[in-house]
């Protein structure tokens, strides 16, 4: 096993963890405004599709939580691995690490979870929009019937009116 370990090991980790941490802030700021905005929407449309959606948005943000949580405690761990490393507690230097390792890799875990979901999120929006569509479709082909129903009409009417000069 390793018994000692070096101040760059852990201070590389240190910035690594710090980039991840702000990717997952600005998730967590996207997802927000998100939020804000399907609330006005479904106040304004009560679509079945934005409750899917919310559902879909409850489960990322604690997705969110999780991922910023053991990010941070990933942080604390690699500044204990670097405070211990400073004292020459080499042992306690190397747990701190692995911790934080450990705290990493749970955090990265539920991430991909996130993004999983997210692709979820997108599929449930696109389905909203085939809906619109194929609505949209109806309603072409309803006003098509309905305008020929119209040309029937007026033309029944000319050969009717046609018909009945012809008597006269």
């Amino acid at each position: 096993m390793l018994d000692k370990i070096d101040l760059t090991t852990p201070a590389i980790l240190f910035s690594t963890i710090s980039l991840i941490h702000v990717a997952y802030t600005n998730r967590f700021v996207a997802i927000s405004n998100l939020i804000r905005s399907l609330k006005q929407r479904y106040a304004d449309t009560h679509d079945a599709y934005i409750v899917e959606q919310i559902n879909n948005l409850r489960k990322r943000l604690y997705l969110i939580r999780n991922m910023q949580f053991y990010g941070i405690v990933s942080l604390l761990s690699c500044i204990a691995s670097i405070s211990t490393i400073f004292f020459e507690k080499n042992y306690a230097a190397i747990i701190f690490f692995a911790i934080a390792l450990i705290a990493l890799l749970i955090s990265i875990i539920q991430a991909a979870k996130e993004i999983w979901i997210s692709v979820e999120a997108l599929n449930i929006e696109l389905n909203s929009i085939e809906e619109l569509r194929s609505n949209l479709t109806e309603v072409d082909d309803e006003l098509n019937i309905s305008q020929n129903i119209k040309k029937i009409g007026h033309v029944t009417k000319n050969i009717l009116r046609k018909d009945s000069e012809h008597k006269d």
